[in-house]
């Protein structure tokens, strides 16, 4: 279907891009202080002065946090997502108001869209839409559209059939009645359906951040990848403050009551308001534009043939992954200053890598080995004459102080295991396959008695003793930790837990000892920030697999680059 409706995706991705563009681009283009003027002035015409007061410390306090420019960012997203939700859920529940068959249709799919987890819209936006803000906007569309369809749609049924039969016997119109009757005694609660999408698309803004959408929910992302607890409540502050602001104004404007706002109470005033605050906010503008001294151009900005071929992009993992920090250096070495390092996971890399090698289209990628991606396509790595990425790496299992006077059975299995990347690929490529996990492993397990002899030969079996491991949700972790978790339990008679967690969350439950131990932690790169906080407190029992290598890859097609030097071409 992404190939066959190729021009339409494009066409929407193009549209939502340039929207989206335009809202952050109007809220960035002032200077903060003068935007938050403009904002303490609309929340007191529709709030007073308590809102007033929150909404300009608020948004003080993130311009001085340093996230006034991923909080316009996200704003942008936000209100994007809200128009296009509001745009298709008020017609949609009107319909299904005025039609049973449809509400009776559209009903089940709207639970279908609110229970359905949000992380599961991820993977088909970015399989049609690619990484960026657009499937972030589109996820979050889907996400959040269900509240302003139902509440439309309860609204209308709400109004008293008195009152419509009235509209009608007075020769009113569907329109006319729509327009003067339902809609005007629907709005309260229309408006709470409005409210609540705003807010879940809001929501919405960290979990968009693992397709790469950026704002400040990619700063939330970041900082609980690489546990930096501070970085993180700052950059969640900013979400609350933005959350709070929105609620209130959405609440204020279209409340009802005795006490009116401003706004409410002259209403021929909004379009002078408006008109004032947009000529300041354009006026604000151009004299930033004259008075900020322009950077500096560093002579990369306008890109070679090659950067324009691959769209100035690097398509990234997890942010804060050990990959990422190398690629980031990298990408300084080589001084690829006009290219992007794209944010997301694992997973949208590889579905963005599929769509790319289906279309014939050049992508860069982050790459390690091993990964199943090597075994379905063609790939290769990109020379790396300055040795950004350093020397082949090595996956290293760890265990926790003490399991050794512990768990001596586990210790010594864990020690003794160790594999290869060819034989970790035939479970990889098994799963990709169809088969789960588990499958895989026992089917590799029956094909390989030899090995698994190797590792448990000779060592005691326990009654049903407890262990717990953690893995980073990377397919050849997932592939060891499946394997290391069916022999201890098959075969040496543990109950083992495996806990899937992030990078920083792994090292730090073997460190603080909630974690028996870890075959996943990838040295003396990847993960040597956090080597360097606990070698210490765990114990290395040596790698589990050597040779592992990291990089940029691109498709065997594309031929006319070889190194990381190429792509300043």
């Amino acid at each position: 279907m992404s190939i066959h409706l190729a021009g339409l995706f494009s066409t929407i991705s193009t549209v939502i891009e340039h929207i989206v563009s335009f809202f952050a681009g109007i809220f960035l283009l002032p200077h903060p202080f003068l935007f938050i003027a403009i904002l303490g002035t609309l929340a007191y015409l529709v709030g007073r002065l308590p809102l007033t007061l929150f909404t300009v410390i608020g948004f003080l306090l993130i311009d001085n946090l340093g996230y006034w420019t991923q909080t316009m960012d996200t704003l942008g997203l936000v209100i994007t997502s809200g128009l296009v939700s509001i745009l298709l859920g008020i017609p949609i529940g009107i319909f299904s108001a005025y039609n049973k068959t449809a509400h009776r249709i559209i009903s089940p799919i709207l639970d279908f869209m609110q229970t359905m987890p949000a992380f599961v819209y991820l993977l088909p936006a970015v399989t049609f839409f690619s990484l960026g803000v657009v499937p972030g906007v589109i996820a979050s569309v889907i996400f959040s559209i269900p509240p302003t369809i139902r509440m439309t749609y309860l609204g209308i049924r709400q109004v008293s059939g008195e009152l419509s039969e009235a509209a009608e016997a007075f020769g009113s119109t569907t329109w006319q009645r729509l327009t003067k009757v339902d809609l005007p005694l629907a709005m309260p609660t229309l408006m709470a359906g409005v409210n609540q999408t705003i807010m879940l698309s809001l929501s919405m803004v960290v979990i968009a951040s693992m397709i790469g959408a950026q704002g400040i929910g990619a700063e939330v992302y970041r900082a609980v990848a690489q546990l930096k607890i501070g970085q993180g409540f700052e950059a969640g502050l900013a979400v609350v403050v933005l959350a709070i602001v929105l609620d209130r104004f959405t609440q204020n404007l279209f409340r009802s009551g005795v006490r009116k706002p401003s706004l409410q109470r002259h209403p021929r005033y909004r379009l002078i308001w408006a008109s004032v605050l947009a000529g300041v906010i354009l006026i604000g503008g151009i004299v930033q534009y004259l008075v900020v001294p322009k950077e500096a151009s560093n002579g990369n900005s306008a890109g070679g043939a090659v950067a324009t071929q691959f769209d100035h992009r690097i398509i990234g993992i997890d942010p804060g992954a050990g990959i990422m920090k190398s690629t980031a250096k990298a990408m300084e070495d080589y001084k690829l200053t006009d290219w992007t390092l794209v944010e997301g996971s694992s997973t949208a890399m590889t579905a963005v890598l599929d769509k790319a090698i289906r279309n014939k289209e050049p992508i860069i990628v982050t790459g390690w080995t091993p990964h199943w991606m090597f075994t379905k396509y063609d790939l290769k790595y990109l020379d790396d004459p300055l040795k950004a990425y350093g020397d082949a790496e090595e996956i290293h299992t760890l265990a926790r102080l003490g399991l050794k006077q512990d768990h001596p059975t586990a210790y010594t299995f864990l020690d003794r295991f160790n594999w290869s990347a060819d034989e970790m690929g035939e479970i990889m490529v098994a799963v990709q396959g169809g088969q789960s996990p588990e499958q895989a492993v026992k089917a590799w397990v029956n094909q390989h008695a030899d090995r698994i002899d190797e590792w448990t030969k000779g060592i005691n079996k326990v009654q049903g003793d407890k262990l717990t491991l953690s893995y980073v949700a990377w397919d050849s972790e997932i592939a060891s930790t499946t394997l290391l978790s069916y022999l201890l339990e098959d075969r040496l008679g543990f109950k083992v837990t495996s806990l899937q967690v992030e990078a920083g969350p792994m090292w730090t439950g073997v460190a603080n000892g909630d974690v028996d131990a870890t075959a996943s932690a990838w040295l003396p790169l990847t993960h040597a920030d956090y080597w360097a906080k606990y070698k210490d407190q765990v114990e290395d029992l040596g790698p589990n697999m050597t040779n592992v290598r990291t990089g940029l890859v691109v498709p065997a097609y594309v031929n006319n680059i070889q190194s990381i030097e190429d792509l300043n071409k």
